[in-house]
């Protein structure tokens, strides 16, 4: 991903996933869509788990492994620990996703069923489907609530037990999110990668009120990548009319992964010239797997040379993409020659009178 501009949307684990692209060669950008509130120390989290561990519980719904993890986590530093893990041992556990129950395995516990498709319709209709009345039924929200989960099983006479380990909120840096979506659909990133489907809406209406998602979604129809880390989070995406890449197994290492494979074997814009394989991303330009040292005009010319693949660019089509709307000849000769500069003379070749060309291989 040696030159590739990545934006990452989330707020929770970041820092990991930025720090696993900027290990691979990208350049990394935050701006995070929403925030997460941890509710860990929160008065009612803590009641509801006393009361679990004081009466039991016949099932528990775990929505989200970051929520289960924290919610065992805030037991244990309570004191609660050991007699949660004997409560939820005796209950049938229900896991909404892979996620899930990779937390609820890490927590030595054994869940009882899995929606892969992880969605809280599934769960409700297993749930409603072997009847719940006279039960008491935990459900771990997700930070933006139960998606009417609990007031499904309420009516079908189950007595729920809410339980609220995060939340979403605003975003830490509104302006910086206005500032994402804007250079996205100016195509001043190679992928935009989102993680949780509510992250996916806030950046979507950011840009929908800004004005920019119409050029947006041509954006991501004309190469830039929309990266999601599994079918939930894509759904925002999908109605918006983008198919979004995404990895076999929701979990951010399979995502990096399959980000690493789509711009190792599938460029932007890529040529084959005299000095090697030609590759013009966002905002830099590789040949023969070296970055280029080019300013964003020089990118935008050589682009413009890659794009016609061999064939002749005029002086005026090259002024076209400089800064400002100078009309001399001579700036476009300057703007060339500082290109050749780092690509050589050899690769960028004038074509007398008319222009100038690439020396494709």
């Amino acid at each position: 991903m040696a030159g590739c501009s990545v934006l990452v949307t989330a707020d929770r684990r970041a820092a990991e996933l930025g720090t696993a692209l900027a290990r691979r060669g990208a350049v990394v950008h935050h701006a995070p869509a929403l925030s997460i509130t941890n509710a860990v120390d929160d008065a009612a989290l803590l009641a509801a788990t006393a009361d679990l561990v004081e009466h039991g519980v016949d099932v528990l719904v775990v929505t989200t492994g970051i929520g289960f993890r924290s919610w065992v986590e805030a037991a244990d530093s309570h004191g609660l620990g050991d007699a949660l893990h004997a409560t939820l041992a005796q209950a049938r556990i229900v896991a909404r996703g892979p996620k899930a129950r990779g937390a609820i395995q890490a927590a030595g516990l054994t869940p009882d069923w899995v929606a892969e498709s992880e969605t809280a319709a599934e769960v409700g209709e297993l749930l409603l489907g072997e009847g719940v009345e006279g039960l008491r039924v935990a459900v771990q929200h997700h930070g933006a609530g139960s998606d009417g989960l609990d007031g499904l099983l309420t009516a079908a006479g189950a007595q729920v037990v809410p339980l609220v380990v995060y939340r979403w909120g605003p975003p830490p840096d509104p302006e910086a999110l206005r500032r994402s979506v804007v250079a996205a659909a100016a195509g001043e990133f190679d992928a935009v990668v989102f993680t949780s489907a509510p992250g996916a809406e806030a950046w979507l209406s950011a840009a929908d009120e800004v004005g920019v998602l119409p050029a947006l979604r041509e954006r991501f129809d004309d190469g830039t990548v929309a990266a999601a880390v599994g079918p939930v989070t894509a759904r925002p995406l999908v109605r918006l009319g983008v198919t979004p890449l995404q990895p076999e197994r929701g979990r951010l290492g399979a995502l990096v992964r399959a980000l690493v494979e789509h711009f190792t074997h599938a460029e932007h814009l890529a040529v084959d010239t005299v000095r090697g394989r030609l590759c013009v991303r966002s905002r830099v330009a590789l040949l023969d797997g070296e970055v280029l040292p080019l300013s964003p005009s020089g990118v935008e010319v050589l682009r413009l040379l890659a794009s016609a693949a061999g064939g002749v660019v005029t002086r005026a089509q090259v002024l076209a993409v400089l800064p400002g709307d100078s009309q001399d000849p001579h700036a476009a000769e300057v703007a060339v020659a500082r290109v050749r500069e780092s690509v050589g003379r050899e690769l960028v070749r004038t074509v007398v009178k008319r222009g100038y060309r690439l020396a494709v291989a």
